[in-house]
């Protein structure tokens, strides 16, 4: 049984199972971003002319294509590499409270082109297809061979996964809004939309840090607020509604000061970037160029600050690995700056705020895709239908 919930690969026999394993070896290919002939029959477990003839199924497809290792010496002809094709690839869309950025994304989580339009206020709902509309043409002048299949949206709030019904977006101002529907009518393609936090995980799960584990969990803290994604089992717990994974809106042991949501004394309400911004004297600036200039301060007051932000961040961390029992924390944006700024302070904290058997397997690491993260993950929701049915990439061709 593969771990992202392909069914056991059969025979190459008929079209129910032919789909099946076109779609396992897709996976296979998508995630590891390339492999050999003879690693996909090993992983498998099919013989290598089925093997061969599903490979010649998705070349002609457009979805992989095959090369012969470079280098390659020894006795007998080398196994060909298969990988993800360039022709094909999706959209993802990050809204942000000062920014909206769009991008192509390949088979194989590889971002290939993107444009960032700033905004000096917060953009409403109904502003995004116009402007993910000119991006997508800009873009696809970049790369004119790329057919793109879908739209997938990370939304820094809540989402409601049947519709794409954004319920609350507070950094942005959202409520209520349909952007499933907006964007499906003005972009003539098929949009999926999901909270970014939720497919930062599962980002991290297929290509990042959190890669071939069970249990993780992710927390990212950026300029929209504090986020969460689980993973159980292999595969992103969403809820019965899609909200699952707000951890910055849990009770920390805060004051009464609420947060943008309304939350009083939340995780978000005490850990914030924009306090660490204002003592270290500094102004918008990118996520390394933030990280640098905290691990190098040594102001009193800076330290200060991130020892009292580390004892929130501690206090949920605790809470969450007491009710889920991850194997891996992963921490993005400005939480993995403030883990690096005092090395080795929020393991032993977690030491203090959780049981010792739940914390005895779990490790805490920073994020690893860097900036393409939400937009990888925007990807791979865009990518799930592909993936889960190769075939329909001919019909749609067809039709």
């Amino acid at each position: 049984m593969i771990r992202d919930g392909t069914t056991p690969l059969l025979g190459h026999g008929s079209d129910a199972t032919r789909r099946r394993n076109l779609s396992a070896l897709l996976v296979q290919v998508h995630r590891s971003r390339g492999l050999s002939r003879s690693s996909l029959t090993q992983a498998t477990g099919l013989n290598r002319s089925t093997i061969a003839g599903l490979v010649a199924e998705l070349v002609e497809l457009g979805l992989v294509v095959e090369s012969v290792p470079e280098g390659a010496q020894g006795v007998g002809r080398p196994s060909p590499i298969v990988r993800p094709s360039d022709g094909v690839g999706v959209v993802a869309v990050v809204p942000e409270a000062d920014a909206v950025t769009v991008a192509l994304v390949g088979i194989g989580g590889r971002v290939l082109a993107r444009r960032r339009t700033a905004f000096d206020e917060p953009p409403r709902a109904q502003e995004l297809p116009p402007l993910v509309r000119s991006s997508l043409a800009a873009l696809r002048r970049s790369r004119p061979g790329l057919t793109p299949l879908g739209v997938g949206v990370a939304v820094p709030g809540l989402v409601r996964s049947t519709d794409g019904l954004v319920r609350l977006a507070p950094h942005l101002g959202w409520r209520d809004e349909p952007l499933g529907s907006l964007l499906r009518a003005v972009i003539g393609l098929p949009v999926s939309v999901s909270n970014d936090a939720i497919l930062g995980a599962t980002a991290e799960a297929v290509f990042g840090a959190a890669r071939g584990l069970g249990h993780a969990v992710y927390l990212n803290g950026g300029s929209s607020g504090i986020g969460g994604g689980i993973i159980a089992g292999g595969v992103p717990l969403r809820g019965v509604d899609g909200y699952a994974g707000e951890f910055g809106h849990t009770h920390a042991g805060a004051d009464d000061r609420r947060d943008a949501a309304g939350v009083p004394g939340s995780l978000e309400s005490q850990v914030t970037r924009a306090a660490l911004q204002r003592l270290l004297g500094i102004g918008p600036v990118d996520q390394d160029e933030f990280e640098a200039a905290l691990v190098a301060s040594a102001e009193p007051a800076v330290l200060a600050e991130v020892d009292r932000q580390l004892d929130y961040l501690a206090t949920t961390l605790g809470t969450v690995v007491n009710i889920l029992n991850p194997e891996l924390v992963v921490l993005g944006g400005f939480l993995a700056a403030l883990d690096a700024a005092r090395p080795g302070r929020l393991e032993a904290l977690l030491a203090d705020r959780a049981l010792d058997a739940a914390r005895e397997s779990v490790r805490i690491r920073r994020a690893e895709l860097g900036s393409d993260l939400l937009l990888i993950g925007g990807g791979e929701l865009a990518f799930a239908a592909l993936l889960a049915d190769p075939a329909s990439m001919g019909e749609w061709r067809a039709g």
